[in-house]
């Protein structure tokens, strides 16, 4: 069996980044952003990016250290957030934007891992997400036409990976990480436990190794919150 297990960040990823490349970032908001490969990407000085994913990061954290370095020219997401850099660049012209509604982000990612060029969708249809797309009538009602979304590498993070590159996500870092795995050319998954084949319940497997190409034991697991809402304890 090939090895999938890699010292860090650095080596996981060597040989993987060029200039002009498609990202794929895993992640819901700041929940299961794969912290400790994006610092690597930033490193390298890599340039010219289209990153794909569900946001931006938020101040200081996640994508947002690719866009302080400009090293992104191109987002594909669903959700900009609460993310001033983002939309300083986006307004000033220095960052292009395909906005998605998230549904349909996610989906397009699912069907370029699934080798499914495009599909219909009945939302957007009527609104600026149609413009210059094929829109067709099916059973009476309009559907617009979707493409596929996929990338050179896919970064996710996971919560544990035995040696095999199969993935178990916690919680809400199983959003988009999931599909994201399956529509990379290359996959590298970062995760907080590695361990031996057999240890993981088969049925709890959410990602299989087949899909999995490098894996590296997280060097960062901060699980910052992007917005904390609190209400006042009732009194007793």
């Amino acid at each position: 069996m090939t090895r999938k297990i890699y010292d860090g960040p650095e080596a996981a990823l060597d040989g993987l980044l060029f200039d002009g490349m498609t990202i794929m970032s895993g992640g819901f908001g700041l929940s299961g952003n794969p912290e400790s490969l994006i610092p690597e990407v930033r490193r390298s000085g890599v340039k010219d990016l289209t990153v794909i994913s569900n946001n931006a990061g938020a101040d200081g954290f996640g994508l947002w250290m690719l866009l302080e370095t400009r090293q992104i020219k191109k987002m594909i997401a669903s959700y900009v957030g609460e993310n001033k850099l983002f939309e300083q660049q986006y307004l000033s012209g220095e960052l292009e934007l395909e906005l998605n509604p998230q549904g349909t982000l996610a989906e397009r990612i699912r069907a370029g891992g699934a080798g499914i060029p495009a599909f219909y969708t009945r939302t957007g249809v009527g609104t600026v997400v149609a413009e210059g797309k094929p829109v067709e009538e099916f059973e009476g009602q309009l559907y617009v036409r979707e493409t596929w979304l996929r990338a050179d590498v896919a970064i996710v993070k996971a919560w544990k990976a035995d040696t095999a590159g199969n993935l178990v996500y916690r919680r809400t870092a199983r959003n988009f990480n999931p599909n994201m795995a399956t529509a990379g050319k290359v996959t590298v998954a970062e995760v907080e436990e590695i361990v031996p084949v057999g240890s993981l319940d088969p049925e709890a497997i959410h990602t299989p190794g087949i899909y999995v190409d490098r894996i590296i034991k997280s060097t960062i697991n901060e699980k910052k919150i992007e917005k904390l809402t609190e209400r006042k304890r009732e009194a007793a």
